[in-house]
């Protein structure tokens, strides 16, 4: 098992555990290799804990990924250690992190836990303040059109302003007599 970077008091980065969250069919997820590596028990411990409380986790706590989607997460090297594995590995969403630790019930399932929905909030939150910044740039770009609008009437006004009849100064002549 690869080094998991540690900070004081046993408590995993943040960041660490960001990187092993992934969107799979719409659903942020963690995949069982990476949840094994981070509750330091071996993959098949942890799938034999979870195929023992199965009724614990429903399709959306935990699925199975498809071939399709096995083979894209090799091809993109997200795991490396799968290249060796005959079995498609499983899922969880956040739900079925935090089912998890019930079912594993280890000191290290507790603090890992806490931190992985700490890493689920966090990356909540992050994707609600693009979508908020998505949202108030729209309404900029809808406020400075209109501005432009006016800007380019100005200029088409400097570039060719109205015609208006204006009366001749100066001496004419009238020559009709």
């Amino acid at each position: 098992m690869p080094a998991i970077k540690l900070q004081t008091k046993n408590v995993i980065e943040l960041e660490v555990i960001q990187n092993k969250i992934f969107e799979i069919r719409r659903h942020r997820v963690m995949l069982d290799i990476h949840l094994a590596e981070l509750y330091e028990v071996e993959t098949r411990t942890l799938k034999q804990a979870v195929r023992r409380n199965y009724q614990r986790f429903p399709k959306d706590f935990m699925f199975e990924l498809t071939e399709k989607e096995f083979q894209f997460l090799r091809s993109q090297s997200v795991i490396s250690s799968f290249k060796s594995t005959r079995y498609s590995p499983l899922a969880f969403t956040e739900q079925g992190v935090a089912m998890l630790s019930s079912v594993l019930r280890s000191e290290q399932a507790i603090r890992v836990n806490i931190e992985i929905m700490r890493a689920f909030v966090n990356l909540r939150k992050l994707s609600l303040n693009y979508s908020e910044l998505a949202n108030k740039i729209d309404s900029l770009e809808d406020k400075y059109d209109k501005q432009f609008s006016e800007v380019f009437q100005a200029l088409r006004y400097l570039i060719d302003p109205p015609k208006k009849e204006r009366r001749k100064i100066g001496y004419t002549a009238n020559n009709d007599k």
